[in-house]
């Protein structure tokens, strides 16, 4: 138990601010990665509320275009968790760099506490780009000094062993997540979360 109700008398409300992965494409609502990662909170003494920011197919542009109306005052705390279709579609990672960039300046205006969760860069499009989209979230991390989870995916590949062998807790689709595989990344960036809760 990372805290007792006696120090957390207060329900912490958590923005998971992301795409298909954090909306829980495929899978029934209580085995997306919001609910479960609530769960997760519940169970080692967090009184938090996880809202479900992710948009399927939502880029970083998408994400930044739509935070002044998912940032509500309610919200105490956000997960930045954007970039993965921005890959998928080969966009330049300068432009990723800049949509995170205005996400991470806005937090900081409001003095919101964020965790910035990267993704692997792909293979297909060359080792260049892959170390250009990687380095990104390093960047970031590093200007905004805000703390970086390297992964969304850490979780799968941790438990599998390897990319390759991650592939049995993904869908069909080959790219989201099984409810097993959710678990798994819940698990993993669990604790992460508790280190930024404000």
């Amino acid at each position: 138990m990372f805290l007792s109700g006696a120090a957390r008398a207060d329900t912490v409300t958590i923005l998971a601010l992301g795409d298909s992965l954090t909306a829980g494409y495929g899978l029934p609502q209580q085995d997306g990665f919001v609910p479960q990662l609530e769960s997760w909170l519940t169970d080692h003494g967090i009184d938090a509320k996880v809202v479900n920011g992710g948009v399927s197919g939502d880029t970083s542009a998408g994400g930044a275009a739509r935070l002044d109306w998912v940032l509500t005052d309610e919200i105490d705390m956000v997960l930045v968790a954007l970039g993965a279709n921005d890959m998928l579609r080969g966009i330049d990672p300068e432009t990723t760099y800049t949509n995170l960039d205005t996400i991470l300046s806005e937090l900081a205006a409001r003095d919101l506490p964020g965790l910035l969760i990267g993704m692997p860069g792909p293979a297909n499009f060359g080792p260049d780009y892959k170390a250009a989209f990687e380095g990104v979230f390093e960047r970031l991390a590093q200007q905004h000094d805000v703390p970086l989870y390297p992964s969304f995916l850490a979780g799968l590949t941790d438990a599998a062993g390897s990319a390759n062998d991650a592939l049995r807790y993904l869908q069909s689709d080959g790219l989201h997540p099984t409810a097993e595989g959710v678990t798994l990344i819940v698990d993993a960036l669990g604790p992460a979360v508790v280190t930024v809760l404000p």
